[in-house]
């Protein structure tokens, strides 16, 4: 039935994805993506609640003391849109580079499928539908979501999100760590600036900025387990505005990834004594600017089989694939610090296409088949869940 469902719904679904990036809006201005899901569910007799910073929402399915939440991120990256497609970015700068805009696609379609289940009388219990605000921001938009409660009567939570490196109609699923952790850090070095032709009358700070550039990382790797995957990598450094002339102030900014929850809690002071280490020779003030971002996302394993289930009955058993932990971080995993829950890689590759379609980079597309296949899969998931609680209600 589920399949009947969202076969009628795949040319709107596609449709929707494809006016979501043409019109990309960044974390907490997502206006106009609140507004389009708002009037499509309240089309539906739905009640969308819009979270008290004016974007993103939530809305309830079904009825029980319990809900199953799916949850979809809905804001774009400040990435130029490099493809030559019709639904190419309208706005400079802006692109769905990390395929949010499928992932809402594909929970949409999820909870219109279990509202026609529901006017049916076939579903067994609550959904609650998340479209959450500015996950690639750091704090990300997940603990908006919570702090205004909307994980409140939550017993489990579940997410797709796409992956360029997995053929349409793959899932890959795991449990246990599945991403990273993931902190930004800016560090300031100061000095008193002077004259190129006397970097020993001061500090020469754009040479400490190398070294801390280049030191830092390395460092990092040799005082922790290397099976942490601690890592450091520059986005952007910056110092000085003449040839001649040492500057008063340097700065580099990056992330830290951390494959481990141990290592991620010790990161920041690490962090902190090692840049103050590799530049004390030069004579510079240190300031280190930690922003934590987000813990691993750790799949409870009795949710990472039950998606992985859903997805066999809807796919067929050799749509479920091993994944393996990555680096990337995911504010998803906040959800997981408060409820159980699991978040799986939804394949987004065509089949024989030779060009890696990276995340995060301005040539991003998907194979669009791979939304229903989402829908599918996470109506699915949510349906089981019910059961599940239904049953073990009865028992108790």
């Amino acid at each position: 039935m589920l399949g009947e469902q969202v076969a009628g719904l795949e040319a709107e679904l596609v449709a929707l994805r494809r006016d979501l990036h043409a019109h990309p809006e960044l974390g907490r201005a997502e206006v106009r993506t609140t507004r389009l899901l708002a009037e499509r569910l309240a089309a539906e007799g739905i009640e969308p609640h819009v979270f008290p910073k004016g974007t993103g929402l939530w809305c309830d399915l079904g009825e029980g003391d319990r809900a199953v939440a799916l949850r979809a991120d809905i804001d774009a990256l400040p990435v130029r849109d490099l493809k030559e497609v019709p639904y190419r970015s309208t706005v400079e700068g802006m692109a769905h580079a990390c395929g949010h805009d499928v992932h809402t696609a594909c929970v949409l379609g999820a909870g219109l499928a279990l509202r026609e289940l529901e006017r049916a009388g076939g579903l067994p219990g609550r959904v609650r539908l998340l479209f959450q605000p500015a996950e690639e921001q750091m704090p990300g938009g997940a603990l908006d979501v919570i702090a205004a409660r909307g994980i409140v009567d939550v017993d489990e939570i579940f997410a797709l999100h796409c992956d360029p490196r997995l053929e349409v109609g793959r899932v890959g699923v795991r449990e246990g760590p599945i991403t990273a952790a993931c902190d930004r850090v800016k560090v300031v070095l100061r000095g008193p600036g002077g004259h190129t032709a006397r970097p020993h009358l001061t500090a020469d700070l754009v040479h400490a900025l190398g070294v801390l550039v280049s030191e830092l990382p390395a460092a990092l790797g040799r005082r922790t387990d290397p099976r942490a995957g601690l890592s450091l990598v520059w986005g952007r450094i910056a110092s000085g505005s003449a040839p001649n002339a040492i500057p008063e102030r340097g700065e580099a900014e990056g992330t830290v990834r951390c494959l481990d929850s141990a290592t991620w809690t010790s990161a920041p002071a690490l962090v902190r004594s090692l840049a103050e280490a590799v530049v004390s020779p030069y004579g510079v003030a240190v300031e280190v600017q930690y922003v934590r971002g987000v813990p691993p996302v750790d799949n409870e394993q009795a949710c990472a089989d039950l998606l992985a289930e859903a997805v066999r009955r809807t796919e067929g058993r050799q749509a479920v694939v091993p994944t393996p932990q990555s680096l990337g971080g995911e504010d998803f995993a906040w959800y997981l610090e408060h409820v159980p829950g699991a978040l799986a890689r939804l394949g987004t590759a065509k089949p024989g296409d030779p060009v890696l379609r990276d995340l995060h980079q301005g040539g991003f597309d998907v194979d669009e088949r791979c939304i229903p296949v989402g829908a599918r899969a996470l109506a699915a998931t949510a349906l089981l869940a019910c059961y599940r609680s239904v049953t073990v209600s009865s028992r108790t």
